[in-house]
């Protein structure tokens, strides 16, 4: 369902599983087998009230156990904020429902935004925060929380303003224990939060729910719980991978461990490949990786019709993620408008009068754009420009979701699109050899502890992961290893493409 914060955008929330929420709070050591009167809990964004009613069903089995009183020890020790009125309303007629023996303060609840409200330190925070991307959040609350919380930059999603929050409101011992996009510990704009935790709090345990899916719906998530302490950072912390909701361990049920960064870089600690000493990365062997063109308004910039309304010499192939489907490329016939001229500089449109008929139809929208505001001259430019020689160039082609198992090379016919990573350099063979290296498990393996998965397993080829892959120095191999490299890539044979890798990097 859509809700609406004060940026005035609309976002989805998603609400975690009953099941989750029990683990969570297993996980954060909230059990009716303790003494709860006393233990403070805020959530910060309750939605419609999952993780409340199963903190305070545990609350009156606790009350049983130790003799207080549960509606005293309920309204004394627990907060919810939310934005939503409705989703208060929501949550307060279910508490009602459930617990109809139990009076309860209809104050516990906070109609507000979280980030900005005045927060006693407490024992515990716990939830699912609001997943709200950075070009969705109005440009005053953005300025606000930059100014609020260090950990807000580059182009953070919101939830981690609300790590910080949360994480800066424990007292000390206390525990944060949130489910959300796991993005913070890979990304660019996670850099700032690792560092916070790394050097002034403990990570206890990440538990990985990629393969999984922990909501109450089907989404395209990158889910795993954290679960922080205020307390001094230590060696290690736990890592728990779930593939089955039914089957979810604690971390006393497992003994992988990991050693704890002193920084904002978590690469190598997600990175077991990485002490291997015969490896390099994809562009110090000399490749180029980049990403295709961002136009701003692709029904107009792109089409299939284009030939018949802009003159030829301004339009290129393209390929989009569509044209790479099921291990195969097949081209749907789409081509691309070129604004600019050899040199880099944009056209004159009155040198082109068709283009300049087409365009000016979609003058209105194409004004409208960011990038044709920065220069309203340029009104009909793409946001990126576009390098005509990219197109006869061979190329690794990888979607940024893939579910294909192979991975293809347009040997220079086509210019790529904003949902294509490419690699080029060298000639079609070496091209080959990279390709067979990056299907291989020895790589994918890489990838699922680098990046980011869609539901489903599916990986993201994106140039920050791609940057950070380790592989075979493919120039410094045995000739032998390069045709039987180049061999399994033509016949589409992964068994033998792992035979060759694994044989390398031995």
């Amino acid at each position: 369902m859509s809700k609406t914060r004060p940026t005035g955008k609309i976002r989805d929330n998603v609400f975690t599983s009953p099941d989750v929420v029990k683990y969570m709070l297993d996980l954060s050591g909230y059990t009716p087998d303790r003494d709860l009167s006393s233990v403070n809990v805020i959530e910060p964004s309750c939605g419609e009230g999952e993780f409340v009613i199963e903190i305070i069903a545990r609350l009156i089995r606790s009350a049983h156990v130790f003799g207080f009183n549960p509606s005293e020890a309920i309204n004394r020790c627990l907060i919810c904020y939310d934005i939503d009125q409705k989703n208060i309303d929501i949550s307060i007629n279910r508490i009602h429902s459930h617990f109809p023996e139990i009076n309860i303060n209809d104050n516990i609840f906070r109609n507000e935004d979280f980030l900005i409200a005045d927060v006693a330190d407490t024992d515990l925070i716990i939830g699912n925060p609001p997943y709200v991307r950075h070009e969705q959040i109005a440009l005053p609350q953005k300025e606000l929380y930059r100014k609020l919380f260090p950990t807000f930059r580059y182009r953070a999603d919101l939830y981690v303003a609300f790590f910080e929050k949360s994480l800066r409101s424990l007292r000390l011992g206390g525990k944060h224990c949130f489910i959300c996009s796991n993005r913070w510990m890979k990304n660019q704009y996670g850099h700032n939060l690792r560092n916070l935790i790394s050097s002034s709090f403990r990570l206890l345990a990440i538990v990985n729910l990629e393969k999984v899916n922990p909501f109450q719906e089907e989404v395209i998530a990158y889910p795993a719980i954290s679960l922080i302490e205020n307390s001094p950072t230590k060696e290690s912390f736990q890592y728990i991978e779930v593939n089955d909701l039914n089957n979810m361990p604690l971390p006393e049920a497992t003994a992988l461990y990991y050693q704890m960064p002193r920084n904002g870089n978590w690469n190598e600690t997600f990175h077991t490949a990485s002490g291997i000493n015969k490896l390099t990365s994809i562009e110090d062997m000399g490749f180029k990786i980049g990403i295709g063109v961002a136009t701003g308004a692709d029904k107009i910039f792109i089409g299939k019709d284009l030939p018949e309304l802009i003159e030829e010499e301004l339009l290129l192939p393209i390929l989009t993620s569509k044209d790479i489907r099921n291990n195969r490329l097949c081209w749907s016939g789409n081509y691309i408008f070129n604004p600019f001229d050899e040199n880099g500089k944009i056209i004159d449109l009155y040198l082109f009068p068709k283009a300049k008929a087409y365009l000016e139809a979609h003058q209105e929208t194409l004004q409208s754009r960011y990038v044709s505001q920065k220069k309203p001259s340029h009104w009909y430019r793409t946001i990126d420009r576009i390098y005509k020689e990219l197109v006869s160039q061979p190329k690794i082609l990888l979607p940024d979701i893939s579910a294909n198992s192979l991975i293809l090379i347009d040997n220079g016919h086509y210019y790529p699109h904003h949902n294509l990573y490419y690699i080029t350099g060298g000639d079609v063979d070496s091209l080959k050899m990279l390709s067979a290296v990056l299907m291989s498990d020895f790589i994918t393996s890489q990838l699922s502890q680098l990046a980011n998965h869609m539901n489903g397993g599916y990986p993201r080829w994106q140039s920050q992961y791609i940057r950070k892959l380790r592989v075979p120095d493919i120039h410094a191999i045995a000739p032998s290893d390069s045709k039987a490299l180049i061999s399994s890539y033509d016949a589409r044979n992964l068994s033998e493409i792992n035979t060759v890798v694994n044989n390398i990097i031995a």
